[in-house]
């Protein structure tokens, strides 16, 4: 199976701030036993202020404060809504 980019989207805001989702379909692994290798991120003034990935070897996972928590993946419309959900929580201060 080829890896196939299924979902882009990139919004640079008037103040600067970005948000990036990538979403691309990829063979199952045990890393990656929903297909699915994700990136979503928003950064301000150049730093992450957020982000949800399952970079090689860490499975499911979310940025926050500089931090690395464990993140339950259960569907991509559950994901980009949790995304925003603390995307919101991060701009609220």
């Amino acid at each position: 199976m080829d890896i196939e980019l299924l979902f882009y989207r990139k919004n640079i805001e008037s103040n600067g701030d970005i948000v990036e989702m990538k979403i691309w379909q990829v063979p199952h692994s045990k890393d990656k036993p929903h297909g699915l290798k994700y990136s979503l991120v928003y950064i301000r003034e150049g730093k992450r202020m957020m982000g949800y990935d399952n970079a090689e070897g860490k499975g499911d996972h979310r940025h926050y404060k500089g931090k690395e928590y464990s993140y339950h993946f259960k569907d991509v419309d559950t994901l980009i809504k949790d995304f925003y959900k603390d995307v919101d929580r991060v701009r609220r201060g």
